[in-house]
């Protein structure tokens, strides 16, 4: 493998562990729900979900387990007031 091959991944692996680089502006995701899949789109720091629940609270548990996953790649006022709590184990 040439050096230079070698070098690009070594420095994707270093970038990979620094999720902090990288900010979304959007982008949409299929959602694999317990009852259905749905559609979660994120645009201009502002998020969207086509079920029920979100046409009313403008949250839903798809956008907030997508932020959860995200975290450190959102724009700081795209994340919701409220800190996730782990379960304890």
């Amino acid at each position: 493998m040439q050096s230079s091959l070698i070098n690009k991944m070594e420095k994707a692996f270093r970038y990979a562990q620094e999720p902090e680089r990288v900010k979304f502006d959007n982008f949409t995701v299929q959602f694999h729900g317990i009852n259905n899949d749905h559609t979660v789109n994120f645009k201009d720091n502002k998020w969207a979900c086509n079920c029920p629940f979100f046409a009313t609270w403008q949250r839903c548990v798809h956008t907030m387990a997508v932020e959860k996953m995200l975290d450190r790649m959102l724009p700081a006022d795209a994340k919701i007031n409220f800190k996730f709590e782990e379960k304890q184990k």
